[in-house]
């Protein structure tokens, strides 16, 4: 059994790879608190491997995950090859969601791929404080409300953003 202290993104990668790539450079940047263990260090799919090679990839990563963030674009919604199956993966595996909108919305919106739409998730807005604020506290949030049988959206309040000087 692998030891899952990893985070796998899940995103549209023809339209929001300058997402996730700001993502990695927040966390290369020696001045910023931004981190996390990046499931994608493991191994490099490529797109012109064969599908069941790609997810066998995929599937190496998520034994490796603790948790999964989704970038919500555009068209996140409509994909589905890899990001659907990556989100029914990470939900049959009971891993936490953070959702993180692209658009700037602390709420789900109606561009939120229905596979998580209703299931068990926080969602953020694309900033990075907020972002790692979900990722280091979302875990253990998502464990304590699903053993009290808790599902749906969820969202940090006004003064979790106070808090973190994010007044949007």
């Amino acid at each position: 059994m692998a030891y899952r202290n990893k985070t796998y993104v899940c995103f549209d990668g023809d339209n929001d790879m300058s997402y996730y790539r700001l993502m990695t450079a927040w966390k290369a940047n020696d001045n910023s608190d931004f981190n996390f263990h990046n499931a994608h260090d493991l191994n490099s799919a490529r797109d012109t491997s064969e599908e069941e090679s790609i997810k066998r990839q995929l599937r190496e990563r998520f034994a490796n995950s603790k948790l999964l963030v989704v970038l919500i674009g555009d068209n996140t919604r409509f994909l589905r090859k890899f990001v659907k199956w990556e989100m029914e993966v990470a939900l049959r595996l009971n891993m936490p969601i953070v959702g993180v909108n692209l658009n700037g919305e602390r709420y789900r919106t109606e561009l939120c791929p229905a596979t998580i739409r209703d299931e068990l998730a926080i969602y953020v807005p694309f900033k990075q404080k907020i972002i790692q604020h979900a990722m280091d506290n979302w875990p253990e949030d998502h464990a304590r409300r699903k053993k009290a049988g808790e599902t749906g959206p969820f969202y940090y309040n006004d003064s979790v953003y106070t808090k973190l000087g994010l007044y949007s």
